[in-house]
């Protein structure tokens, strides 16, 4: 444990920091499954309500910087190409 001031504190704010991370990280997890399961029945309108929240939660998870740009990016493109392959 620290002992200076400064040093208990910053170990507060990350762990508060580390729990709102964990939070948005697990949003877009769950939004990004609950796609891929409409993408796995093949109900393509359901399947589309679920890619505009799954790349929403992304396009958060990168604002807040849980994840990069470029990360974000890919993901999004591969949940395009996983909508557009339902027929």
């Amino acid at each position: 444990m620290p002992n200076i001031k400064s040093a208990i504190k910053r170990v507060s704010v990350i762990e508060k920091k580390t729990l709102q991370n964990n939070m948005i990280k697990s949003a877009y997890k769950t939004a990004v499954k609950a796609f891929e399961i409409a993408v796995a029945e093949g109900n393509k309108s359901e399947a589309e309500k679920a890619f505009n929240e799954a790349v929403k939660k992304v396009d958060q998870a990168c604002t807040k910087g849980v994840l990069k740009a470029n990360t974000a990016s890919r993901k999004k493109s591969a949940l395009a190409k996983k909508l557009n392959s339902i027929k």
